[in-house]
């Protein structure tokens, strides 16, 4: 982070150094870390208690067990001074336990302990800084078990070089390599000597760009700086765009590009938000173990840009087996039609390939071209494989929303026309299992689901009916995740609100709007 001004540093080329770096390789982070951080919801007020109740929610929510292993306390854990011998010591009102018991409580449950430091003379918060302790504070991270150390850049006693930036970065990672313990070494130094060009030595992870807040600008335009450094980055060596700002209060669909585009870049997954209030819709973002393990992929590529232009961008990024996967991004503020081919990609030439749509789950089949109408200010995601086909046209399964987790059920499990439709748990029972027909329809339990009355009209009630090929019977489940018909969408009654997604709440068309409430996945039964 940087939040106090210092001396003015120019954004510098590369230059070459007389004598190179010692190499990191501490067999860590071999494909990017994923976690969690105190600072972009809470900054100074944290406690032992906040970081608790976070370890066991990333437990019980299926975080951990997605991935998300890192617990990461950021600036303000400390006193304003060291201790008579000169150690950090954890503020013992924020920390009563101390730092050693939190790391064993974390370490329990399955996590790993990270923490910050500055390699400066001052945190950004003008807590005590490592510069010329780093030896001594290595061995005091490492004896309270810390697993990840975030390095800041403040107080850097104008720090004007790259040489100097090398040689203060390295001076950590050098004692972190003395204590022994694995630490993983993630470098916050802003990306204002070009880290992308020498890090690789010295840190597992490196900030290209100065911090993230939680609007759309600031996202976007941390993408344009990170998304060229592709070269960069493999495995144990990571370009950092910022953490996560994933239910931090932006709409759904900017929550979806954000992630999706870290995903594709190769960058570490570390959420932001306060994950104790956060929405279904927002756990339904970080928990899609599809896109996780386009993040996670052990080929350790980040995406390339391989089109771009007026507002509109493809990127592709290969995957371990020979997939690729490619994303199609909208900046602008209206939806636009993006289009790339397998070959433009860097897929082999094949006579079909699969396309699997990462977030609605819909699977398609295509000769090589591949396109989507990408609502603003977000992304669709395909998982492509040459010399495959498939689609989910004919196959039965659940329909599961992202605002509720709960699926498109028949009402008190009735197959009886004219019952009306709604939103239940998830069991996986005849009325929940939606066949796609090459017709439009979506049928269950004999029936089809049938816009009530016979017309397509927003605040229509959905219901079913027996097939008869009508309009009101035909369902096209889009690419972005909504369910159309007529030019309306399928809708939560109400689900816009966080109360409007309790069981039994009925289905009606609306307008379309890029709400939660409005976006689908199919599930495999």
């Amino acid at each position: 982070m940087r939040r106090v001004l210092l001396a003015a540093v120019t954004l510098a080329a590369a230059v070459s150094l007389t004598s190179p770096a010692r190499a990191l390789e501490n067999g860590l982070a071999r494909t990017p870390p994923m976690g969690w951080n105190t600072w972009n919801t809470f900054e100074c007020n944290i406690n032992e208690t906040l970081v608790k109740q976070t370890t066991d929610l990333m437990v019980s929510s299926g975080m951990r067990d997605r991935g998300y292993t890192y617990v990461n306390l950021d600036d303000c854990w400390m006193t304003r001074s060291r201790d008579s011998d000169g150690n950090l010591v954890a503020d013992p009102a924020k920390f009563p336990s101390g730092l050693k018991a939190l790391g064993d409580y974390i370490h329990t449950r399955g996590m790993k302990f990270g923490i910050y430091e500055s390699a400066g003379t001052m945190t950004c918060q003008s807590y005590p800084g490592s510069l010329g302790h780093e030896q001594a504070d290595a061995n005091r991270f490492a004896s309270w078990g810390v697993d990840y150390l975030k390095y800041d850049n403040c107080f850097n006693n104008g720090s004007n070089s790259q040489e100097d930036y090398i040689r203060r970065y390295s001076a950590m990672r050098d004692a972190l390599r003395a204590t022994g313990r694995p630490i993983a070494y993630s470098i916050c130094e802003w990306g204002d000597f070009a880290p992308a060009t020498w890090a690789a030595d010295v840190g597992n992870l490196w900030r290209t760009t100065g911090d993230i807040t939680n609007n759309w600008g600031t996202v976007d335009a941390i993408y344009r700086q990170n998304v060229g450094l592709a070269s960069a980055a493999k495995p144990g060596a990571w370009n950092d765009p910022d953490m996560l700002e994933v239910g931090d209060g932006m709409d759904f669909q900017e929550d979806r590009a954000h992630f999706t585009l870290w995903a594709a870049m190769a960058a570490p997954l570390i959420a932001g938000a306060d994950l104790r209030s956060a929405s279904v819709a927002t756990f339904s973002t970080y928990l899609n173990s599809d896109v996780i393990a386009v993040d996670q992929d052990s080929l350790g590529k980040q995406a390339r840009r391989i089109a771009t232009g007026d507002g509109m961008d493809v990127l592709a990024k290969p995957l371990r087996g020979g997939d690729v996967a490619v994303v199609l991004f909208n900046e602008n503020g209206s939806a636009r039609t993006i289009s790339t081919t397998a070959a433009a990609a860097g897929l082999p030439s094949a006579s079909s390939y699969r396309l699997t749509n990462l977030w609605s789950k819909e699977l398609t089949t295509s000769t090589g071209g591949i396109s989507a109408n990408v609502p603003s200010h977000s992304t669709v995601i395909y998982r492509v494989k040459a010399n495959s086909s498939g689609s989910s046209i004919g196959t039965a399964g659940p329909i599961q929303g992202a605002s509720s987790s709960r699926c498109i059920d028949v009402s008190g499990g009735s197959a009886t026309a004219g019952t009306a439709v709604d939103i239940w748990d998830c069991g996986g029972g005849p009325i929940q299992a939606w066949t796609p027909t090459a017709a439009g329809e979506l049928k269950a339990g004999g029936l089809c689901l049938d816009a009530g009355g016979g017309t397509s009209a927003a605040g229509t009630k959905l219901i079913v009916w027996t097939c008869h090929g009508g309009g009101n019977q035909k369902f096209k489940l889009e690419a972005d995740g909504s369910i159309t018909q007529a030019g309306l969408c399928v809708d939560v009654t109400g689900g816009d609100k966080p109360a409007g997604n309790a069981n039994g709440t009925p289905l009606e068309l609306w307008n379309c709007n890029d709400d939660a409430n409005q976006n689908w996945s199919l599930r495999s039964r």
